[in-house]
Protein backbone atom coordinates (compact mmCIF):
# COMPACT_ATOMS: atom_id res chain seq x y z
CA UNK A 1 0.00 0.00 0.00
CA UNK A 2 2.89 2.12 0.49
CA UNK A 3 3.40 2.81 -3.61
CA UNK A 4 0.05 4.06 -3.84
CA UNK A 5 -0.46 5.82 -6.86
CA UNK A 6 -2.79 8.89 -5.49
CA UNK A 7 -4.33 11.19 -8.56
CA UNK A 8 -4.24 14.80 -6.47
CA UNK A 9 -6.00 17.69 -8.28
CA UNK A 10 -6.33 21.33 -8.24
CA UNK A 11 -8.87 23.24 -5.90
CA UNK A 12 -9.48 25.83 -8.03
CA UNK A 13 -11.75 25.37 -11.34
CA UNK A 14 -13.84 22.98 -9.22
CA UNK A 15 -17.49 23.83 -7.90
CA UNK A 16 -17.53 21.89 -4.01
CA UNK A 17 -20.16 21.08 -1.75
CA UNK A 18 -18.94 20.85 2.14
CA UNK A 19 -20.04 18.71 4.48
CA UNK A 20 -19.06 18.94 8.23
CA UNK A 21 -18.06 15.54 9.79
CA UNK A 22 -18.17 16.32 13.41
CA UNK A 23 -17.36 18.83 15.86
CA UNK A 24 -15.57 18.76 19.21
CA UNK A 25 -15.49 21.53 21.71
CA UNK A 26 -11.54 21.37 23.42
CA UNK A 27 -10.80 22.32 26.49
CA UNK A 28 -7.53 23.76 27.86
CA UNK A 29 -7.09 23.85 31.54
CA UNK A 30 -4.75 26.85 32.86
CA UNK A 31 -3.95 28.70 35.94
CA UNK A 32 -6.23 31.63 34.80
CA UNK A 33 -9.23 29.09 34.11
CA UNK A 34 -10.69 27.52 31.31
CA UNK A 35 -9.84 28.22 27.76
CA UNK A 36 -12.26 26.56 25.00
CA UNK A 37 -12.10 26.03 21.19
CA UNK A 38 -13.14 24.28 18.94
CA UNK A 39 -12.14 21.25 16.44
CA UNK A 40 -13.81 20.34 12.95
CA UNK A 41 -13.68 17.45 10.24
CA UNK A 42 -15.07 18.09 6.72
CA UNK A 43 -15.55 16.87 3.83
CA UNK A 44 -15.71 18.78 0.36
CA UNK A 45 -16.25 17.09 -3.02
CA UNK A 46 -17.88 17.99 -6.54
CA UNK A 47 -19.92 15.29 -6.05
CA UNK A 48 -18.15 13.54 -9.55
CA UNK A 49 -15.14 12.32 -8.34
CA UNK A 50 -12.93 14.82 -6.59
CA UNK A 51 -13.12 14.28 -2.77
CA UNK A 52 -11.14 15.51 -0.07
CA UNK A 53 -11.01 16.52 4.03
CA UNK A 54 -9.28 18.70 6.30
CA UNK A 55 -9.24 19.41 9.61
CA UNK A 56 -10.01 22.88 11.49
CA UNK A 57 -9.38 24.09 14.72
CA UNK A 58 -10.45 27.84 15.90
CA UNK A 59 -12.20 29.45 18.90
CA UNK A 60 -15.29 29.87 16.91
CA UNK A 61 -17.43 27.14 15.79
CA UNK A 62 -17.32 28.93 12.09
CA UNK A 63 -13.41 30.16 12.07
CA UNK A 64 -12.99 26.16 12.37
CA UNK A 65 -15.13 25.27 9.86
CA UNK A 66 -13.58 27.89 7.33
CA UNK A 67 -10.45 26.72 8.80
CA UNK A 68 -11.62 23.08 7.79
CA UNK A 69 -12.77 23.97 4.37
CA UNK A 70 -9.83 25.65 3.04
CA UNK A 71 -7.68 22.44 4.10
CA UNK A 72 -10.11 19.81 2.70
CA UNK A 73 -9.41 22.04 -0.82
CA UNK A 74 -6.00 21.63 -0.18
CA UNK A 75 -5.93 17.72 -0.15
CA UNK A 76 -8.20 16.82 -2.98
CA UNK A 77 -7.38 12.96 -4.62
CA UNK A 78 -9.69 12.02 -7.84
CA UNK A 79 -11.67 8.35 -7.31
CA UNK A 80 -13.03 6.41 -10.33
CA UNK A 81 -16.84 6.36 -9.91
CA UNK A 82 -18.72 4.42 -12.24
CA UNK A 83 -22.14 4.58 -13.23
CA UNK A 84 -22.99 5.40 -9.61
CA UNK A 85 -20.94 3.25 -7.78
CA UNK A 86 -17.49 1.90 -7.66
CA UNK A 87 -15.43 -0.08 -9.30
CA UNK A 88 -14.46 -2.85 -7.40
CA UNK A 89 -14.36 -4.47 -3.50
CA UNK A 90 -11.61 -2.22 -1.08
CA UNK A 91 -10.74 -2.35 2.12
CA UNK A 92 -9.02 0.83 3.80
CA UNK A 93 -6.99 1.31 7.06
CA UNK A 94 -6.22 4.08 8.90
CA UNK A 95 -5.10 3.81 12.33
CA UNK A 96 -7.97 1.91 14.35
CA UNK A 97 -9.81 2.00 11.66
CA UNK A 98 -10.94 -0.68 9.33
CA UNK A 99 -13.85 0.34 6.58
CA UNK A 100 -14.49 -1.93 3.41
CA UNK A 101 -16.33 -0.72 0.63
CA UNK A 102 -18.48 -3.03 -2.10
CA UNK A 103 -19.77 -2.10 -5.38
CA UNK A 104 -23.73 -2.16 -5.40
CA UNK A 105 -26.39 -2.49 -7.73
CA UNK A 106 -28.16 0.33 -8.65
CA UNK A 107 -30.94 2.13 -6.59
CA UNK A 108 -29.34 0.45 -3.78
CA UNK A 109 -28.25 3.96 -2.07
CA UNK A 110 -25.55 4.37 -0.18
CA UNK A 111 -25.14 2.06 2.64
CA UNK A 112 -23.12 3.36 5.10
CA UNK A 113 -22.86 5.24 8.58
CA UNK A 114 -21.93 8.86 9.87
CA UNK A 115 -18.52 9.73 8.83
CA UNK A 116 -18.13 7.29 6.10
CA UNK A 117 -21.55 8.21 4.47
CA UNK A 118 -20.00 11.72 4.28
CA UNK A 119 -17.12 11.30 2.26
CA UNK A 120 -19.34 8.81 -0.37
CA UNK A 121 -21.84 11.27 -0.71
CA UNK A 122 -19.19 14.24 -1.77
CA UNK A 123 -17.36 12.00 -3.97
CA UNK A 124 -21.00 11.25 -6.05
CA UNK A 125 -21.29 7.48 -5.27
CA UNK A 126 -24.93 7.11 -5.23
CA UNK A 127 -25.18 2.89 -4.35
CA UNK A 128 -22.86 1.25 -2.42
CA UNK A 129 -22.56 -0.79 0.73
CA UNK A 130 -20.09 -0.05 3.12
CA UNK A 131 -19.12 -1.35 6.39
CA UNK A 132 -16.75 0.11 9.62
CA UNK A 133 -14.83 -1.87 11.72
CA UNK A 134 -12.63 -0.99 14.44
CA UNK A 135 -12.32 2.57 15.67
CA UNK A 136 -15.58 4.32 15.41
CA UNK A 137 -13.37 7.81 15.86
CA UNK A 138 -14.47 10.07 12.75
CA UNK A 139 -11.45 11.68 12.01
CA UNK A 140 -9.88 7.81 11.83
CA UNK A 141 -12.86 6.41 9.69
CA UNK A 142 -12.87 9.34 7.06
CA UNK A 143 -9.27 8.97 6.67
CA UNK A 144 -9.53 5.07 6.04
CA UNK A 145 -11.96 5.94 4.03
CA UNK A 146 -10.47 8.26 1.95
CA UNK A 147 -7.54 5.53 2.06
CA UNK A 148 -9.97 3.03 0.55
CA UNK A 149 -11.11 5.44 -2.26
CA UNK A 150 -7.86 6.13 -3.36
CA UNK A 151 -6.78 3.02 -3.60
CA UNK A 152 -9.51 2.46 -6.24
CA UNK A 153 -8.39 1.49 -9.86
CA UNK A 154 -10.92 1.50 -13.15
CA UNK A 155 -10.79 -0.91 -15.71
CA UNK A 156 -9.03 1.91 -18.39
CA UNK A 157 -6.09 2.82 -15.42
CA UNK A 158 -5.25 -1.02 -15.19
CA UNK A 159 -4.62 -1.74 -19.14
CA UNK A 160 -2.81 1.80 -19.49
CA UNK A 161 -0.40 0.24 -16.52
CA UNK A 162 0.07 -2.86 -17.68
CA UNK A 163 0.33 -2.09 -21.62
CA UNK A 164 -2.36 -4.16 -22.80
CA UNK A 165 -5.73 -3.49 -24.38
CA UNK A 166 -8.60 -2.79 -22.64
CA UNK A 167 -10.66 -6.29 -23.44
CA UNK A 168 -7.66 -8.12 -22.38
CA UNK A 169 -8.47 -6.77 -18.59
CA UNK A 170 -11.85 -8.39 -18.76
CA UNK A 171 -10.83 -12.06 -20.04
CA UNK A 172 -7.45 -12.16 -18.57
Amino acid sequence: MSNVNIRRVKSSEIEFKDKLVSIQRVTKVTKGGRTFSFSAIVVVGNENGVVGYGLGKAKEVTAAIAKGIDDAKKNLIKVPVLKGTIPHDQHGKYSGALVFLKPAAPGTGVIAGGAMRAVLESVGVRDVLAKSKGSSNPHSVVKATINALALMRDAHTIAQVRGIELSRVFNG
